[in-house]
């Protein structure tokens, strides 16, 4: 199968919308976590998140383009244009039938679903826009990015949840592989954070609750840790065959070299105690890689800040890698500082593993200060490390057991 690597990067997030920023703040262990100012988040449990506050519509779509995208969709356009410059690429040179795109959603245009109900009960179903539909849609960031740059090739969305945009750019790097694509966009976009989507997540009892301290909040493996925070925003890649990129001379961040994917089919929302499921998704992805569990030097966690997520996935990073090479390992949960991007996460977090094995550094987990005998590993707590990586994983689980594992090493 060809070598397919990560050619353009382009990114949305509570750390920025600026690539070389977003970079600058996760190695300096920035937090983007804030108290919740998009609606009034007093009568909730949690009332923080991480929100975009650098985003600036108008310098991605019109007014009129903007009025009939959902939040998720402009998140997606914007990272998708500027992943498209990051690689130096001009899509009218492209052959249009061997450049797709699949850019995942976890939930899709939740914003507009909300606005829309309320103007169904407040005025009626006359009154309820006719782009309703196309703003909800999971699919939808997908097209439009197809539109923008006439890209004809395999187009689609994925939904795993908060595997989405990892189980995405898998797929993406099995089209090129396998021949049916030169080039692909892939990532993903959520913007969840609205009343709804808080009122969701509190009943789930899932969302930290140390509201006086928003920055603090989010600590993967933490003994104090009380559950994630959620975050808005999107990643989106530019992948290409290894023999494309060279051709037009592309800039190469690396190889995205490995990719596991499997299902605990254990239950709805928490993942099988023993790390099994997550633990074969690692495996399939070194191997994949053609390399072994020595060789990998850094792992992205998913790393949620939940009390069984991270407790789990240390158990399957151990039954992955083996006690030895897994305590050997450093690992980091960039999510103590962005806040959980649910459907785009895995993407923003691949975006990390490719800047990470660019750079030379590896970005810590911050607001880890006690540790937890459950959680025995390094996980670079609070201050990054210069590194040069070999392998580099990036783990994403989703509700429902989805697991994948993306795999990067230096071209």
């Amino acid at each position: 199968m060809r070598p397919v690597v990560i050619t353009g990067i382009g990114v949305v997030t509570p750390l920025g919308c600026d690539l070389k920023r977003f970079w600058e703040r996760n190695v300096a262990g920035a937090s983007g976590v804030r108290r919740v100012t998009q609606f009034d988040a007093s009568p909730y449990p949690c009332q923080i998140a991480g929100e975009v506050v650098e985003f600036n519509p108008d310098d991605f779509l019109s007014k009129k383009d903007q009025r009939r995208a959902d939040l998720y969709c402009q998140y997606a356009l914007a990272a998708a244009k500027m992943a498209v410059k990051d690689a130096g690429l001009d899509p009218a040179k492209e052959n249009p039938d061997r450049a797709g795109v699949v850019v995942a959603s976890g939930i899709g245009g939740l914003q507009s679903l909300q606005g829309q109900h309320r103007i169904l009960l407040e005025k009626g179903p006359n009154r309820c826009s006719p782009f309703m539909i196309p703003q909800m849609i999971c699919n939808m960031a997908s097209g439009l990015i197809a539109i923008e740059f006439q890209f004809k090739g395999p187009n689609y969305a994925i939904v795993s949840a908060c595997a989405s945009a990892s189980h995405a750019l898998g797929d993406a790097l099995r089209l090129i592989q396998c021949g049916d694509a030169d080039m692909m966009i892939s990532g993903g976009s959520d913007a969840g954070i609205c009343a709804l989507g808080f009122a969701g997540f509190c009943a789930l009892r899932a969302l930290s609750t140390r509201n006086h301290e928003p920055e603090k909040a989010s600590r993967p493996f933490d003994k104090d840790r009380d559950g994630f925070v959620m975050g808005d925003g999107a990643g989106i890649l530019v992948l290409e065959s290894l023999e494309h990129a060279r051709k037009r001379g592309a800039p190469i961040y690396c190889e995205l070299s490995g990719y596991g994917a499997t299902c605990d089919a254990f239950h709805e929302t928490a993942p099988d105690e023993d790390g099994a499921g997550a633990a074969a998704a690692m495996q399939r992805a070194i191997q994949e890689s053609r390399a072994r569990a020595e060789d990998v030097d850094y792992i992205n966690a998913h790393g949620t800040s939940t009390p069984l997520n991270d407790r789990c996935e240390t158990l399957a990073i151990k039954r992955a890698l083996g006690d030895s090479e897994a305590r050997r390992v450093m690992i980091s949960s960039t999510k103590s500082m962005t806040g959980h991007l649910l459907g785009a996460a895995g993407a923003v977090e691949a975006a990390v593993c490719a800047l990470a094995i660019k750079h030379g550094i590896v970005p810590p987990t911050i607001n880890y200060t006690t540790p937890d005998p459950e959680c025995d590993l390094d996980y670079v707590p609070n201050t990054a490390r210069p590194k040069k990586i070999r392998l580099a994983l990036s783990n994403s689980l989703g509700f429902g057991g989805h697991n994948a594992t993306l795999a990067f090493r230096p071209v």
